[in-house]
């Protein structure tokens, strides 16, 4: 892998997706009661509170911000979660990833909803790098990158030791 990093987004610039996403949420939403964030640990959970601390300035309804530990390695479903899944019954969730390459994270992150009767599931990232092996689609993304299977995407945000910014090396 080269040393050498392309800046994609800066500081401004992830917060201007992250607004306009959580914007689109909004749009997408607006009707319902309370809406539910699933952030998938480490970072997609830090943009995921994101989404919900700029929701909660924005919208007439609830959310609330739940969390998912997926065993990434593993060939089976392997999560930890925060809340009771009974708890998303008819409720509207937004999963919540930094970056889709495969698809298989988020595929995970749908299994732990499959025996929830939920209202809708839509799906945020903030990087799409269109490498997917597994039929996932993005509901809301921040950027849609085309890149080569060797080349690694890296999110450093200010809440893991760093200054927000988006990396291509």
């Amino acid at each position: 892998m080269s040393e050498k990093k392309l800046l994609i987004l800066n500081q401004q610039q992830i917060q201007q997706k992250i607004d306009r996403i959580a914007y689109q949420i909004l749009e997408d939403n607006f009707d319902e009661e309370e809406i539910l964030i699933a952030g998938i640990l480490p970072r997609g959970n830090h943009i995921a509170q994101r989404i919900k601390d700029i929701l909660d300035g924005i919208a007439p309804f609830k959310s609330k911000l739940l969390t998912i530990e997926i065993e990434k390695q593993s060939s089976t479903l392997q999560a930890i979660i925060d809340f009771d899944k009974q708890e998303c019954n008819n409720k509207v969730v937004i999963l919540v990833d930094d970056v889709l390459n495969s698809g298989k994270t988020l595929a995970y992150g749908f299994g732990v909803f499959l025996d929830v009767p939920l209202k809708k599931l839509r799906t945020v990232v903030l990087i799409d790098r269109n490498h997917k092996n597994f039929p996932v689609t993005t509901d809301y993304a921040g950027v849609a990158l085309s890149t080569v299977i060797k080349e690694h995407v890296d999110v450093v945000l200010t809440e893991t030791g760093g200054e927000d910014a988006v990396y291509l090396m």
